[in-house]
């Protein structure tokens, strides 16, 4: 199964740094071992996150003497991905992790080291009680079974500098591709007339690691979409007009000089400098800026642009994380119930209170118990509205790759402009096809 496992995970990751470390998991854990808990559980190394994690283990081990849970955020790495896949190496996971990305754990049931939740007592009522039915449809994992908890999301949104708007004469974020490039357009300049442009309408990442490909390209193709998968049955599932369109207005925008090519660095940030007018980020953002906005700075949120005669609701990417359990817990169906105390309603509201993210449940922006949050943070109520019309990642156990393949004609397309996008979107396509008929081969 190891050897599984490192052969098919994202080939970025070196081979023996995962093994150093699985050794060194193997020897902590036989130093460190405590009997006296039932259940061990890992968080993220992020500050709310383990605060809210503390209060929910507190909580549970006053209420729950016999069964304690032991609790630490995961352990410092290079990423948390090749902490927990060193983890798995060498079988001292934790019995529940809490930051899974939604992207990876089809690889990871696939490998046959997560618990199917749904063999567990109680536990599809529960789900069916928290998540609508597309999302319950989106975590099923190929082979029928759900081996995770939908928790948290980001969903990405297009924030905009209000001020420079209103100079503009304009009320709100443009929402379709035509009206946002004709703002940019009217909005870029040269500001010490040295010939080049050094004010621009937007701007998102341009490095080419594949996980940049899910706050650019990947939030548009969803918006233009109406939702649609990237892989579906098996083979790609993007070779069409809205992908091509998402590729074609990206690479519009830096043609024309709209977005910087600047990778910003730490101690610079060019939208609170009030360089860029707007950018695609997630609800992250609102504590950033609250913190470090400049006196007069305004700034609000709309949806992600859409192809011109769009109809329906405006779908984007939602920087899901689910929470999983580990096969090599002895207690499932107990780490279940400390899961589900953590997933309540005053959970949840702990978790919105301490974190500034969203929990991932149907009629978020509805429900009684969270009303006064959210009148007291309008901005992240409108994250909540959008939390209807999300979507996560594709039940695919190479999806990295898919993306890696993508972030590559991303580049030739979009950043040196080499291909059209339909070429690139084909090209794109070939590839997948080629990698998920390896992967079925292997089988």
């Amino acid at each position: 199964m190891a050897k599984k496992l490192l052969q098919f995970f994202n080939p970025g990751y070196v081979v023996l740094y995962l093994l150093g470390a699985a050794l060194l998991f193997a020897s902590c854990q036989k130093e460190n071992g405590d009997n006296r808990h039932a259940i061990e559980y890992w968080s993220s190394n992020n500050g709310g996150e383990i605060k809210f994690a503390q209060w929910s283990v507190d909580r549970w081990n006053a209420g729950h003497p016999d069964s304690p849970v032991k609790y630490q955020p995961v352990p410092e790495g290079q990423s948390s991905e090749e902490i927990i896949l060193a983890a798995v190496v060498a079988k001292t996971t934790p019995d529940i992790y809490s930051n899974i990305w939604q992207g990876l754990v089809e690889f990871y049931s696939q490998s046959g080291i997560l618990v199917p939740l749904d063999t567990l007592d109680g536990f599809m009522e529960f789900i069916q009680s928290r998540c609508d039915s597309l999302t319950i449809r989106e975590i099923t994992s190929s082979d029928g079974h759900i081996y995770q908890v939908p928790w948290k999301i980001n969903p990405i949104m297009t924030i905009h500098n209000r001020r420079i708007l209103k100079e503009m004469g304009l009320d709100s974020i443009p929402v379709t591709y035509s009206a946002y490039l004709q703002a940019a357009e009217n909005f870029k300049k040269d500001t010490d007339g040295d010939g080049y442009v050094d004010q621009w309408f937007g701007n998102t990442s341009v490095k080419l690691a594949w996980y940049q490909r899910l706050f650019n390209f990947y939030p548009l193709y969803l918006a233009a979409s109406g939702g649609m998968p990237l892989v579906k049955d098996g083979r790609a599932n993007f070779n069409n007009e809205h992908a091509v369109e998402a590729f074609r207005f990206l690479q519009t925008l830096y043609r024309n000089n709209y977005f910087s090519r600047q990778v910003e660095s730490a101690g610079q940030d060019l939208f609170v400098a009030e360089k860029y007018a707007t950018k695609w980020t997630g609800p992250w953002e609102i504590e950033y800026l609250e913190k470090y906005k400049r006196k007069g700075f305004t700034y609000d949120f709309g949806p992600i642009p859409v192809p011109d005669g769009h109809k329906g609701p405006v779908y984007t990417y939602c920087d899901p994380k689910s929470m999983v359990i580990f096969n090599t817990c002895k207690n499932p169906q107990l780490a279940f119930e400390f899961i589900k105390t953590m997933l309540s309603e005053e959970g949840d509201l702990q978790f919105l209170q301490t974190t500034n993210q969203l929990p991932r449940r149907k009629d978020l922006d509805l429900k009684p118990a969270f009303q006064a949050f959210f009148a007291q943070n309008p901005k992240l109520q409108v994250f909540a509205r959008q939390a209807k019309h999300v979507k996560g990642a594709d039940n695919c156990e190479v999806l990295i790759e898919v993306f890696d393949i993508l972030s590559q004609e991303y580049e030739a397309c979009v950043l040196y402009q080499t291909k059209t996008p339909e070429e690139a979107v084909a090209d794109a396509e070939r590839a997948v096809n080629v990698l998920l008929e390896s992967v079925r081969g292997r089988e």
